[in-house]
C-alpha cells in the first residue's frame, strides 16, 4: 500500500511582479541625524548629516543599502537658525541702546550735581547735542519697534484711549521697552535742565532735585518747587 502526502504551503501574497530590486519581504527606514560629519557603515564611512537609510531586500538581487540626503530636514534647521540669530540681533541692539543712552546722560547730571556753577557745566547744558542725539536714538528703536500691531495696542479702547493691558503686551518687546527708556531719559534730562537753570536765576539749591530728576523725574520737579517755595519764604 502506498501512501501520499502533499503538504501545500499559502501562495505568498504578491501585490506587484518581482522585479530587479522590487521590495517584497523588508521595507525598513531608518532616519538618522548624525551629531558628527562621519559614521561607520559596514566598514565604510558615509558623511552627512540628516541622512535617510534605506535597505531593500528581495530573493534575486539580494539586499543594499541606499543613502538619501533629508533636504527638507536641512531647509528647517536653516530657517531655525535665521530666526534666531534673528532674535539675538534685536536683542543685542536693544541692550546696547539701553546701555548708550544711560552712558550718555550720566556726564551731564555729574556736572549739574558736581559743578553747578562751572562755566564747562552752564554751556554743557545750553548745548541741543545731547537731546539730538537722543532723538535719533529714540527714533531708530522705535522704527525697529514698530509693528501693525502697535497703534491697536496703544488706543485698545473703544474711545480710543490707552488701556493699560495693551501697554503692558506691547512693553513686553525688548525693543520697545529700550525705546521707552531713551524716551524717559531725554524728557527727564530736559527736566533737569530747566530745574537748573531756574535755580540758576533765582539762586536756589537744585543739586537734590536734579539727582532726583535722573530716575524719578516728578518728585524731582516736585522738590524743586518745594525748595523754591522754602528760599522764598526764608
Amino acid at each position: 500500500m502506498a501512501f501520499s502526502s502533499c503538504f501545500c504551503l499559502p501562495p505568498l501574497p504578491l501585490k506587484q511582479p518581482i522585479g530587479p530590486w522590487r521590495n517584497v519581504g523588508v521595507d525598513q527606514r531608518l532616519t538618522c541625524a548624525y551629531k558628527s560629519l562621519n559614521s561607520e557603515l559596514f566598514g565604510q564611512q558615509v558623511a552627512g548629516i540628516g541622512t535617510e537609510l534605506r535597505r531593500n531586500w528581495n530573493f534575486i538581487g539580494g539586499s543594499r543599502v541606499i543613502i538619501r540626503p533629508q533636504v527638507a530636514t536641512l531647509i528647517h534647521h536653516q530657517k531655525a537658525s535665521g530666526i534666531q540669530a534673528s532674535w539675538l540681533a534685536s536683542s543685542q541692539i536693544a541692550g546696547n541702546a539701553f546701555t548708550l543712552g544711560t552712558a550718555a546722560v550720566l556726564p551731564f547730571y555729574t556736572l549739574m550735581v558736581f559743578a553747578p556753577k562751572a562755566e564747562l557745566t552752564k554751556k554743557s547744558m545750553q548745548s541741543s547735542i545731547p537731546y539730538i542725539v537722543l532723538g535719533l536714538l529714540y527714533s531708530y528703536l522705535l522704527f525697529l519697534s514698530w509693528t501693525p500691531d502697535t497703534l491697536r495696542l496703544m488706543f485698545a479702547s473703544k474711545n480710543w484711549l490707552p488701556e493699560l493691558p495693551g501697554i503692558a503686551k506691547m512693553f513686553s518687546s525688548e525693543m520697545t521697552l529700550a525705546s521707552a527708556w531713551i524716551h524717559l531719559l531725554a524728557v527727564d534730562l530736559f527736566a533737569a535742565r530747566q530745574v537748573f537753570h531756574d535755580g540758576l536765576d533765582n539762586q536756589i539749591e537744585t543739586r537734590h532735585s536734579v539727582s532726583l530728576c535722573l530716575l524719578f523725574c516728578p518728585i524731582g520737579i516736585l522738590t524743586h518747587f518745594i525748595t523754591k517755595a522754602l528760599t522764598k519764604i526764608s
